[in-house]
């Protein structure tokens, strides 16, 4: 006990070694449940640009099981389209999300999917198929043409966040230490083609 409460330096410098370690191991153990974003395309339709994006979610043993006892589990799908610039911070001219929750219903023997934006709900006997259905995203809002300065250059980003925040209250805490529950990606850019 005394350890803990000593200012020596040879006990701070075995903390944080210890700490970059744990944070080492959990950061390579989440990355293999972390959702991916595995293609993204940007074609311009006329005077519009349609915007599609490819995911895959790899589930943990921990969020399968609460999936499976009825718990509900949200991912927010983020998309940014940003005007690049040298000296200041990027102009950002659409920033939206599309949020989608999965749940199974142990009655139906069903998994069911709801986008929360506009309140589509479909039904799958399977897991992987509840999920290949949140995979292909092709209704984010088009952005017309007339608002891209074709001197200028612009990206696109796409990030899934698992919201949880969303979970029942006492599987939270957990949610937040346990490395299983980090289910989101990173941001993935690519440049808008004019």
């Amino acid at each position: 006990m005394r350890l803990l409460k000593s200012n020596n330096p040879f006990c701070c410098l075995v903390y944080a070694v210890l700490f970059f370690l744990y944070a080492s191991f959990n950061a390579g153990y989440a990355a293999e449940f972390s959702a991916e974003v595995s293609q993204l395309e940007s074609v311009r339709h006329g005077d519009n640009y349609a915007f599609s994006a490819g995911v895959i979610y790899h589930l943990s043993d921990n969020a399968k099981s609460a999936l499976q006892n009825g718990v509900p589990l949200f991912w927010n799908l983020r998309f940014k389209i940003q005007q690049q610039r040298d000296l200041l911070w990027n102009i950002t001219l659409r920033n939206d999300v599309i949020r989608y929750r999965i749940q199974y219903h142990a009655l139906l023997n069903m998994y069911r999917v709801r986008n929360e934006t506009n309140g589509e709900i479909t039904s799958f006997s399977t897991l992987s198929a509840a999920l290949e259905s949140m995979s292909m995203v092709t209704d984010f809002p088009e952005l017309k043409a007339v608002d891209i300065n074709p001197q200028k250059d612009y990206i696109c980003a796409v990030k899934v966040d698992f919201d949880r925040d969303a979970l029942p209250l006492p599987l939270r805490p957990i949610a937040y230490v346990n490395p299983q529950w980090y289910l989101s990606s990173n941001w993935t850019l690519w440049p808008l083609k004019k």
